[in-house]
């Protein structure tokens, strides 16, 4: 069933410019913000138009203070290795349902999907994307790549720079479609899209040889407002991708392509309301970084002008030459009421103070960008440090950047593993799944090292409650009844993030303890065979055993006797 068509009678080119135009126009009011974050923090990022293409000119001249780049240098740094480190595993699947989770079979299967899908992430390019995202959502607040599918590799990354691309989120306020532009060569556009979708122009480009001009070209992904449900084309696709031209023909598009999953990641730091666009830990840092290059500025000027000071010297020297080197000898008549060359004016300025104050400044840029928790550690001028400390600093660098951290799962992390995870499915790269998994929807678990610190509290929490119920249960036994030891097992393996195959499913328990049971069973039954034996041999002893002065009782009978039982 086709969704309704569009009111006006427009080509489909035409619709998507008409959208454009709106989006380009929402955006404006961020674009001058953006360029001042780009001149004091991240002059290379950036691109405000199609000539920004390439660029290789120098574009430092507004920093004279390099703090504000590397504390950005640092945030983008620090997520990397706390979020997404590629030396070590930083997400897990499993299940909605912890018991069905614990299962073997179960278990066994997402731990293969989880090393597979880290084998497609350490092949693609992943690893080198996400450190530029990280930077310009630093920076920007806002950033944004796509997750396509990929011949050789299954999934590629492709970031987006900061200014080439519009933004607009569904009713839910979620980022679901992306405008874009950028430059391709001849050669490129005819590589992507053949050479009979382009243009005339590009067409008699390529017939002449000229490859490497450049093709301006627009992108649009968008949800398909026109899907025809039960095609197995891109109209039938839930998500549309359309590439033209930008100076091609009025109707004529590259490219129609279609999506199951959305491609678009575009994650912000944080938003208010209803924006579509993030701000920044940059934003919040630009009035001290505009501040910071003036005390630079002018700290140069007070100590050049103590090193080299304005000069006053009479009016017979005017056309003399006057030498301010070392060592060198200036020879003038004196005259009366006059002097030698000397400064204009004493120029003494406190520089420990400017030095102080530039100090300052520098702190403030860090702590917005959060470089003094990434480097807590190794900023400490500390030789012992203890285990305890150092829990406490990761709660409170979590304090800090927890709503971020979700944020950055919801936006970021999640759809990037749903897409990737769609993605090889296609390509019959997830085996078959058990039985138990038929209609269950999986669940993302973060074990990096934020999301770990993260549940560090809990572990904590188990700790102190496992010693008292141990304390507890040396007074009253039955205390013990009240922990359930193995379920703490679990969830403390899964606070600390270890691999699954450490610690047994509960089914594997449940038979492990079964076969202890039966070998405490059959331990116990001999025993109690043994006893019996030894019982019967005492019995017969004691019946043959002769008793009293003639032997005329045995001692079984002179026992019964006793008890006043039968001889």
């Amino acid at each position: 069933m086709a969704a309704k068509a569009p009111v006006l009678n427009e080509s489909l080119r035409q619709r998507l410019m008409r959208r454009m135009s709106h989006l380009k126009t929402d955006r404006s009011s961020w674009e001058t913000h953006w360029r001042e974050l780009a001149d004091y923090m991240a002059p290379r990022r950036g691109r405000w138009s199609l000539a920004d293409h390439n660029r290789g000119q120098k574009m430092h001249d507004r920093i004279m203070d390099g703090t504000p780049l590397f504390a950005a240098r640092t945030l983008a740094s620090g997520m990397m290795a706390g979020l997404t480190s590629p030396a070590r595993p930083w997400f897990r699947l499993t299940t909605p349902d912890p018991a069905l989770s614990e299962r073997a079979a179960v278990k066994a299967w997402l731990y293969a999907v989880e090393n597979r899908m880290r084998d497609v992430f350490q092949k693609s390019n992943l690893y080198n994307v996400l450190p530029v995202i990280y930077g310009e959502l630093g920076v920007f607040g806002t950033a944004c790549m796509l997750a396509l599918e990929d011949e050789e590799t299954a999934v590629r990354f492709v970031p987006l720079p900061i200014g080439s691309y519009w933004l607009a989120t569904n009713y839910r306020l979620e980022v679901d479609t992306v405008y874009r532009e950028f430059r391709y060569t001849v050669r490129q556009t005819v590589q992507e899209f053949g050479l009979e979708a382009c243009s005339d122009r590009v067409r008699g480009l390529a017939q002449g040889g000229n490859w490497e001009a450049p093709v301006d070209i627009y992108h649009a992904i968008e949800p398909n407002n026109e899907q025809v449900f039960g095609r197995a084309d891109a109209s039938g696709m839930p998500f549309r991708s359309v590439y033209w031209e930008k100076g091609g023909e009025k109707d004529q598009v590259l490219a129609v392509r279609g999506f199951r999953e959305s491609p678009v990641l575009a994650p912000r730091w944080n938003v208010v309301g209803e924006d579509v666009y993030g701000y920044s830990p940059g934003m919040d840092a630009l009035g001290d970084s505009k501040a910071l290059m003036l005390q630079q500025m002018r700290k140069a000027e007070a100590i050049d002008k103590m090193v080299d000071p304005p000069m006053g010297a009479p009016t017979s020297l005017r056309n003399s030459v006057v030498s301010m080197l070392p060592g060198d000898v200036t020879y003038f008549d004196t005259q009366q009421g006059a002097s030698g060359v000397r400064p204009l004016y004493e120029v003494k300025p406190d520089i420990n103070a400017l030095v102080a104050d530039i100090a300052e400044t520098q702190q403030r840029i860090n702590t917005a960008f959060y470089a003094d928790l990434f480097l807590m550690l190794s900023m400490s001028d500390r030789r012992q440090i203890t285990a305890r400390e150092i829990e406490e600093r990761h709660e409170e660098k979590l304090l800090m950047l927890g709503p971020v951290l979700e944020r950055l799962d919801d936006e970021l992390l999640g759809p990037m593993i749903d897409r990737t995870f769609g993605i090889m499915l296609r390509a019959g790269l997830i085996p078959e799944p058990p039985p138990e998994l038929e209609g269950i929807d999986l669940k993302v678990e973060y074990i990096s090292i934020l999301a770990q610190a993260q549940k560090m509290v809990g572990i904590g929490a188990v700790d102190r409650l496992s010693g008292f119920v141990g304390q507890l249960a040396t007074i009253w036994p039955e205390a013990r009844h009240k922990f359930d030891a193995q379920q703490a097992v679990d969830e403390y393996a899964d606070m600390l993030g270890v691999s699954p195959r450490l610690v047994r499913p509960d089914d594997a328990v449940a038979e492990l303890e079964q076969a202890d049971a039966q070998a405490q069973a059959a331990a116990q039954m001999g025993g109690m065979a043994k006893m019996m034996r030894d019982g019967a041999g005492a019995v017969k002893d004691l019946s043959q055993a002769p008793v009293g002065p003639d032997g005329e009782q045995t001692a079984l009978s002179a026992l019964a006797g006793a008890l006043g039982g039968p001889a």
